[in-house]
């Protein structure tokens, strides 16, 4: 692998991870916990945004998902 497609590579990546801790944000992770989670490609986004959507606080949603 080059220098240049592994740029690529971890640019892609930092978007996909960047978007991610967006879309956290927006269903009502602050920060720390988006920050926590975004990377974490073994966590389904959908699930970790519709247990905050359900309700579920915070907190439990890291725990459940964590």
């Amino acid at each position: 692998m080059t220098a240049d497609t592994e740029l690529i590579e971890d640019s892609e990546v930092e978007r996909v991870e960047r978007w991610r801790a967006e879309e956290l944000r927006r269903a009502g992770y602050d920060a720390e916990a988006a920050a926590l989670l975004a990377p974490r490609h073994d966590i389904d986004l959908h699930l970790a945004m519709a247990l905050l959507g359900q309700g579920c606080p915070t907190e439990l949603a890291l725990e459940i998902l964590l």
